[in-house]
């Protein structure tokens, strides 16, 4: 497998970053896009939103790159200076070329890096998916740097995965090409309608970009959930095959002082954070700053 510097010289890799591009091209406001250099490597991070803005940082589900907020970057430029970051060692344009994120610690400390790198005392923090974890597990670490937390269709905070989705998913994992990657889409979000060129960015990315070890923080214990000082909101897809929304609804609701949940009820797991925009965008209104957005 090349490295992420080799694979941009490849033809896979010319089509994969042509790819991201074009879905980054579709924000909706200007955007600035920035290299912060640290011990494991290159960290790309497209910003938006004026600098005297409140910050917020947003993570993207695994695969997906920063760009999948293209949706929702106009409305939450609106009113944070936005900073949307690749995951290291993860599709994208960050460059994992230094120190390897091999355990928790080391993925909790790149994230440290990125936020000194931004200059970042405070900030509202914002994850998908996979990232939900990263999010979560970064603000039961860092709970005074936090101001409130959105964790989209969290994989593994609160309960596991269905074993239907698992086993569909499993294929994927094992030998991932294009066609895996779009039947699962597929599969999971009931043929709603997926951004074309979003969904090409994640086959293609799957398929050839140069894959890392996976580095998955450990669920949290119910006290360490009951403990949690950040005001957090989840927001659930109604659809998504990922787990029983409803029945993790009901789970949060009343248990943890600090937790909220929506429910969006037209999205899967998948076509968050795109898709329904306006719903997504009222639950990260309320979510980040307790006001529904219009």
């Amino acid at each position: 497998m090349p490295s992420t510097t080799e694979f941009a010289a490849t033809s896979d890799g010319v089509a994969f970053y042509r790819a991201y591009d074009r879905v980054l091209d579709k924000w909706p406001v200007a955007v600035e896009s920035t290299d912060l250099e640290s011990e494991y490597g290159i960290t790309r991070v497209n910003t938006c939103g004026h600098p005297d803005s409140p910050s917020l940082i947003l993570l993207p589900g695994a695969g997906a790159t920063s760009t999948v907020w293209f949706a929702n970057a106009g409305a939450l430029a609106a009113r944070y200076r936005v900073h949307a970051v690749d995951l290291m060692g993860d599709a994208g344009r960050s460059r994992a070329v230094g120190t390897p994120v091999r355990t928790v610690d080391d993925l909790l400390s790149w994230f440290d890096s990125v936020i000194r790198g931004l200059g970042l005392d405070t900030y509202a923090l914002a994850g998908h998916s996979y990232s939900a974890m990263i999010a979560l597990a970064h603000t039961l670490r860092r709970p005074e740097r936090v101001s409130t937390l959105a964790l989209l269709d969290p994989n593994s905070c609160f309960t596991g995965m269905r074993a239907h989705y698992l086993a569909r998913a499993t294929p994927l994992l094992l030998r991932p090409t294009e066609d895996r990657q779009r039947g699962l889409l597929r599969w999971e979000t009931r043929g709603r309608a997926v951004d074309g060129d979003w969904l090409d960015l994640l086959a293609r990315g799957s398929a050839h970009f140069p894959s890392a070890k996976v580095v998955v923080p450990k669920r949290p214990r119910p006290s360490e959930l009951a403990a949690l000082q950040t005001d957090t909101t989840v927001i659930l897809a109604g659809g998504s095959r990922v787990h029983d929304s409803r029945r993790l609804a009901d789970s949060i609701n009343g248990t943890y002082p600090r937790i909220s949940v929506i429910t969006v009820n037209e999205a899967s797991h998948h076509t968050l954070p795109m898709s329904p925009r306006r719903e997504v965008d009222a639950a990260l209104g309320v979510a980040l700053t307790g006001l529904a957005d219009g």
